[in-house]
C-alpha cells in the first residue's frame, strides 16, 4: 500500500488536536518551523500541511500572529486538566528526575500528559526553551534565610550547600549549564549574587572575582556531575558500583603487583576491606579545602 505523504500525516494530527479541543478556536497554531522540528520534516512540508488545514477552513492566517484556529471559543471542559506552561515544565522535571534528561523529548512529554504531540508547542517554542525553564525552576526551589550568616566563609558554605542540595535533588542539572556557556537563568543568578557578595570582601578586580566564582561553582557542579553519571552507568550495565569494581579486580591486581606504583599499591591494600566513595563527603571536604585555600591566599 502507498505510504501517506508526510504533509498529510501532519495535517491529520492538527485536525485531531483541533477536534479534541487541544487547539481551541483562537489558539495559535504551531509555526512551520515548530511543526518541522516536531515531525522531522522540511519546513516546506510543514507549510504544505498548514495550507491543507487552512483550505479546509480549520485555521486562518492572522497578521503578525501566524495561523490560529478558526471558530468561536467553546466552554472549557472541567474534567480535562488544564495544560499550562508550568504543568509542562513540572512534568518534564519529574521525567528528568526519574529517567535522566536524555529521556526527555517534546513528543514524550505530550504522551506523558496524554495530550496530542503538538500541544506543548502552544506554550513552548521547543526543547531548548523547556530545558531553560526546567533549570531556572529547580534553581529557584530552595531559598536562603532572611538573616545572612556572619563572615564570608559561613556565607559561602551556605551558598555551596544550598546549590549542592539542588543538584542532589536533580542530578541531571549539572549537565545543562556548562561553565564555558552559562545560561542567563534568573534563579541561578540569585545564587551567584550571594557567592559574589561573599567573595567581594577580598577586594579583587572583576576578572579575579569572576575566576573565583567560577572555581567555587565548578566544585559543586563538577562533583554533582557524577550523580547522574553513576545512575546512567548502572542503567547501561545493570550492575552496581561495587559489582563493577569486582570486575576490575584482575586489572588492578596487575597494576598494583607490577611494583611501578608503590603508593597506589599500598592504598589499595589498605582499602581491601572496603571503601565507600561518598560524593556528599567528597563535596564537603573539597569545599573546606577550597575555603581554606581562599583564607590563606586572600585573608
Amino acid at each position: 500500500m502507498p505510504t501517506e505523504p508526510p504533509y498529510l500525516r501532519i495535517a491529520a494530527a492538527l485536525r485531531e488536536e483541533i477536534a479534541q479541543g487541544e487547539l481551541p478556536p483562537g489558539a495559535k497554531v504551531p509555526s512551520t518551523r515548530q511543526l518541522a522540528a516536531a515531525h522531522g520534516v522540511a519546513t516546506a512540508t510543514a507549510a504544505k500541511a498548514l495550507d491543507v488545514v487552512r483550505r479546509e477552513g480549520l485555521v486562518r492566517a492572522e497578521p503578525r500572529s501566524g495561523h490560529v484556529v478558526a471558530g468561536q471559543h467553546p466552554a472549557a471542559d472541567p474534567k480535562r486538566p488544564v495544560l499550562t506552561r508550568d504543568r509542562l515544565v513540572r512534568t518534564a522535571i519529574a521525567i528528568a528526575d526519574a529517567e535522566g534528561v536524555a529521556a526527555l523529548s517534546m513528543r514524550g512529554l505530550a504522551a506523558r500528559l496524554g495530550v496530542p504531540a503538538m500541544a506543548p508547542y502552544r506554550y513552548l517554542s521547543g526543547k531548548d526553551e523547556l530545558i531553560f525553564l526546567m533549570a531556572d525552576t529547580v534553581y529557584g526551589e530552595i531559598g536562603y534565610p532572611a538573616r545572612e550568616p556572619e563572615g564570608w566563609r559561613a556565607q559561602l558554605e551556605l551558598s555551596a550547600r544550598t546549590l549542592w542540595s539542588v543538584h542532589r535533588r536533580h542530578p541531571w542539572l549539572a549537565h545543562l549549564v556548562p561553565l564555558t556557556r552559562p545560561l542567563p537563568l534568573p534563579n541561578l543568578a540569585a545564587h551567584n549574587e550571594r557567592a559574589l557578595a561573599a567573595l567581594s570582601v577580598f577586594g579583587l578586580n572583576s576578572a579575579d572575582l569572576c575566576d573565583l566564582n567560577v572555581l567555587f561553582f565548578n566544585h559543586i557542579q563538577g562533583t554533582a556531575i557524577h550523580l547522574e553519571r553513576e545512575r546512567h552507568a548502572m542503567g547501561a550495565t545493570g550492575i552496581t558500583e561495587d559489582q563493577w569494581m569486582e570486575t576490575q579486580e584482575r586489572g588492578y591486581a596487575a597494576l598494583t603487583g607490577s611494583g611501578r606504583y608503590p603508593v597506589l599499591a599500598r592504598m589499595v591494600a589498605d582499602l581491601a576491606e572496603g571503601y565507600d566513595l561518598d560524593l556528599d563527603h567528597l563535596f564537603e571536604i573539597g569545599l573546606q579545602a577550597l575555603l581554606d585555600g581562599l583564607a590563606v591566599r586572600y585573608s
